[in-house]
Parts: structure tokens; C-alpha cells; sequence
């Protein structure tokens, strides 16, 4: 079965959100993720929102090559949680007609984080987006248990979501059993790429290797033919591979490709 591949954020990390669609279109790809939302204040970003001429390139960029949209990044629940806090988000999703939006949980209060993942469900119900929920073993969802938790407890809301990354999976307790047991109807992509599986990694280098130095897949030792294996066969995926070290030396498109070429025998089944 063909998969659907998406150019994650984090592999096309050196483009603007045109260029990132025009390398997508150049290497293969159907969709493309974007980041216009930094994941803390003051890192880095792709800059669209609140700039009209940016969204009508892109929307132009969009129809030349047909390659689309598929999540943007992100929207961190913490303790002081509003989920109008990112309206302008939710525009240009609309705007852009993604598909998700990439959701990371903060809060320590498990009850209250519930509460604000249900909120914001709710908040985005009329942009057509779902709420995917990223289970990080240094964040407050640190397995695939928590974040099937959070969302049951939630109410399940008709767009809610539970996002699989590989890396994720291989740092976490998280099992194939428990990946098998997330309902379908919460599984709308998941993320691929490689690194050294484990549970002994401190916070700080599980954050550096999830923003720096990620594998390509077949380099590292997660059990990445499980893992698809586990999931469903036309699950859309999304190449996230970011290695600052190995991109030094390579070109945007070339790195795309590479990343595409050797994602693609774990997942094409």
C-alpha cells in the first residue's frame, strides 16, 4: 500500500514554509508540516501568522505544486493554559486547510490538563483541524497509557488525537500493545526516524536528540518494522528527522530525499 509522507517541520527546519512546500514537491512528498508557533519562547520558527502577503505565498505555492499541509506545530498545555492564546493559529490552519495540530501537554495536574485538551478540542472543532496529542517521556504525557488517559477522560472529542513519534515510542515505557490499543479513530499520522531505544537517557538529552540529533531510519535500534507494524497500514507518516551534525555538509532537498528513501522500507507494506 502507498503511504501518504509528509515533510515534517524538523526535516525541512532551514526552509521558509514556501520553500518547504516547493522541496516536498521536488523530493516526493504529499504534505508538509509547519512550525508557526515556537515549541518555547524565542526558538525558532517558520513566520506566517499575522503576515498576509506570507499566507498568499504559501496558498500560492500551495496550488503550483499540489502538495499540502498536514499539521502545524504547536500548542503546549501548560498550567495557565487559554485556548484563545493561539486563535491566529487556528485561522491559518483554516486558511491553509491542515489537517492537525501538534499537541504537547505540560501540566503536572493531570485533571486540569484533561480539562484544557478538552477545551481545546472544542476551541478548534470549527477549523477542521484535530487536536494531536504527543506523548514525550519528559513531559507531563509520557507514554501512550497517558495520553489514551487524558484523551478517555476527556470525553474522547470527535477530533481528538494521539500522535505516535518513533523516538517517543523508543524512549518510553510505551508498548506495542499499547500502540495497538489506541482506537483508530484517534491515530491521523504518526512520526518516523531513528535513534538509540532506552529508558536511561536524562531530560536534557532526550530534548537533544529530539531537536538535534535524530537518525535516519535503519541507523538507530528502535523496532521501527513493530512499530509500523502495530499501527495501521494507511496511517499517513511524517519524516521527522533533524541532525544538525549530518545536515552541515548536505542541501535542503538532498536531506528531504534522504530522509524520504530511507523511511520509506519500514513503513511501505
Amino acid at each position: 500500500m502507498n503511504r501518504i509522507f509528509s515533510l515534517a517541520y524538523l526535516s525541512s527546519h532551514r526552509c521558509t514554509p514556501v520553500q518547504a512546500i516547493q522541496v516536498a514537491a521536488q523530493t516526493g512528498y504529499d504534505f508538509v508540516g509547519l512550525r508557526l508557533w515556537p515549541n518555547a519562547p524565542g526558538a525558532p520558527q517558520q513566520h506566517l501568522l499575522g503576515q498576509p502577503e506570507a499566507l498568499r505565498e504559501v496558498l500560492a505555492a500551495q496550488r503550483d505544486t499540489g502538495v499540502g499541509v498536514f499539521d502545524l506545530e504547536i500548542i503546549r498545555i501548560g498550567e495557565h493554559f487559554d485556548p484563545h492564546s493561539w486563535d491566529a493559529l487556528y485561522d491559518a490552519g483554516a486558511a491553509l486547510k491542515a489537517k492537525a495540530i501538534l499537541v504537547a501537554g505540560d501540566d503536572s495536574d493531570e485533571a486540569r490538563l484533561t480539562a484544557n485538551y478538552a477545551r481545546l478540542c472544542e476551541m478548534m472543532q470549527p477549523f477542521g483541524m484535530t487536536a494531536d496529542l504527543e506523548f514525550m517521556p519528559w513531559t507531563a504525557v509520557k507514554d501512550a497509557q497517558s495520553a489514551m488517559r487524558i484523551v478517555q477522560n476527556a470525553g474522547s472529542p470527535a477530533n481528538a488525537g494521539i500522535l505516535v513519534d518513533a523516538l517517543h515510542f523508543g524512549r518510553s515505557t510505551t508498548t506495542l500493545e499499547d500502540i495497538r490499543a489506541i482506537p483508530r479513530a484517534l491515530l491521523h499520522y504518526a512520526q518516523i526516524c531513528d535513534a538509540q531505544a532506552g529508558l536511561n537517557f536524562t531530560t536534557e538529552q532526550m530534548i537533544h536528540t529530539a531537536r538535534c540529533e535524530r537518525l535516519l531510519p535503519g541507523d538507530g535500534n528502535i523496532d521501527l518494522p513493530a512499530l509500523f507494524a502495530a499501527l495501521p497500514a494507511d496511517l499517513p507518516v511524517s519524516v521527522e528527522v533533524v541532525n544538525f551534525d549530518r545536515e552541515a555538509n548536505t542541501g535542503v532537498a538532498d536531506w528531504a530525499a534522504e530522509c524520504l528513501i530511507k523511511s520509506r522500507p519500514f513503513v511501505e507494506r
